[in-house]
């Protein structure tokens, strides 16, 4: 049953979700996002990043309306790739929908962890063609900065001040879940008293795009992009890459009660497996899919009976979806087919290892404003598909008690449990 407000989460310190800063294809900032979530059109456009005739997909969601000098000086722009500057813009963002001034906090106790599967290896390769065609001395010295991973979690530190524990993971599209999840685990445990949280990711870029459209993973229904990206869908035929950050601010409940803070819900679980299994196909009955969602259950205070929204990882691929369903149903058991599930990658494709970021912004927006995003293009559900899916049209619900999936190349699984009083 769902915990009493005045409890403590079940291992340890309750966290509170303040601040929320997106960078997306369907809008900038908590009310850009959310606005675009209402306007319920699909941002999947044809490519324009790059020439995309060669590949068999040649679409993509795309961030058209980013200006980094928005969010930070000229100079510091300059010094950072796209995958940096989103860094630092949806952390500032976050900042200030909570309404923190990162000097009020103490620095050591203030920590950042973010995801990406991809990191900055679009600005590598712009960098590697540069190399091949004037050589080495004309290639841009900041690439060797900007092209690992862990540059998004360094540069926000950086740009803030903050001292706490530091990391950024890599594992595939549920880098930004899992992220969180430490965050959360960092905040409960009484290693931080606040911490940025999130995933960034900016793969567009030839190779990048084209290993994915190698591998057969991603949508061929270029006559008409905008329906390309069909959870749950009996049509659908692979995923959407996407581009995107999310950041949210993560603080120890008592501080952010006491700074009489806006709290858009509690993250009050998490769960990770791995299946072991294969590097892109899921493992087909959904075991380990299901024992993520168990566990973050398990660990929440809650359980299957207070249920009252999932939002689902649905990226639209032939296997995917039929195999989380199974999870669904496996961890859920009788509750399963009662319970609101929607995908919102239809909105704005697979930012890869943002979407569980964005998705966890997604779950909090919407619990805290009482409506639950439709899955766009659901025209025929795939009858493997047996949920409660919102389609068509937005449900205006207040969901008190929410899970948020994320399931990523690798066999990586990652379950958030979110709560609102």
């Amino acid at each position: 049953m769902i915990l009493d407000s005045g409890v403590q989460s079940r291992d340890g310190r309750r966290v509170a979700v303040t601040g929320i800063g997106c960078i997306t294809p369907i809008g900038t900032g908590t009310e850009g996002l959310w606005d675009g979530l209402r306007l319920g059109a699909s941002a999947v456009r044809e490519l324009t990043r790059f020439d995309p005739s060669r590949f068999r997909s040649r679409m993509a969601a795309e961030v058209e309306r980013f200006d980094p000098a928005d969010h930070m000086d000229a100079k510091r722009a300059k010094r950072l790739d796209r995958y940096g500057q989103f860094s630092v813009a949806a952390a500032r963002m976050a900042l200030a929908d909570a309404e923190l001034a990162p000097e009020s906090l103490s620095p050591d106790r203030v920590a950042v962890q973010m995801g990406s599967a991809l990191g900055g290896v679009a600005f590598a390769e712009s960098q590697h063609h540069v190399y091949v065609e004037k050589g080495p001395s004309a290639v841009n010295p900041l690439v060797a900065l900007a092209v690992f991973t862990g540059a998004a979690s360094c540069n926000i530190a950086i740009e803030f001040g903050f001292t706490g524990p530091n990391s950024t993971n890599g594992m595939s599209c549920a880098s930004g879940a899992i992220a969180v999840g430490r965050g959360f685990e960092l905040i409960r445990g009484g290693g931080a008293d606040a911490v940025l949280v999130g995933g960034i990711e900016c793969p567009l870029a030839p190779l990048s795009y084209g290993a994915f459209a190698l591998i057969r993973a991603m949508s061929k229904r270029n006559d008409d992009p905008a329906t390309a990206s069909r959870p749950f869908d009996r049509d659908r035929d692979g995923f959407v890459m996407g581009e995107g950050a999310a950041v949210l601010v993560l603080e120890e409940w008592g501080r952010a009660v006491a700074r009489d803070a806006r709290i858009y819900a509690e993250l009050c679980g998490f769960g990770t497996t791995n299946d072991a299994y294969h590097m892109t196909a899921p493992r087909p009955d959904g075991a380990q899919s299901a024992r993520a969602i168990e566990l973050a259950l398990a660990g929440s205070g809650g359980d299957a009976d207070d249920l009252e929204y999932v939002n689902a990882h649905a990226s639209s691929t032939r296997l995917n979806d039929p195999v989380e369903t199974r999870a669904i149903k496996s961890a859920l058991g009788a509750r399963a087919r009662g319970i609101p599930v929607s995908g919102t990658k239809g909105y704005y494709g697979h930012p890869l290892g943002a979407s569980g970021a964005i998705e966890a912004a997604i779950t909090a927006l919407s619990m805290e404003r009482g409506w639950l995003p439709p899955t766009l293009n659901l025209s025929e559900p795939d009858p493997e598909c047996d949920l409660d899916l919102v389609a068509g049209a937005g449900r205006a619900a207040g969901a008190r008690f929410a899970i948020s999936n994320s399931f990523g190349f690798g066999g990586i699984n990652a379950t958030l449990v979110f709560r609102r009083e």
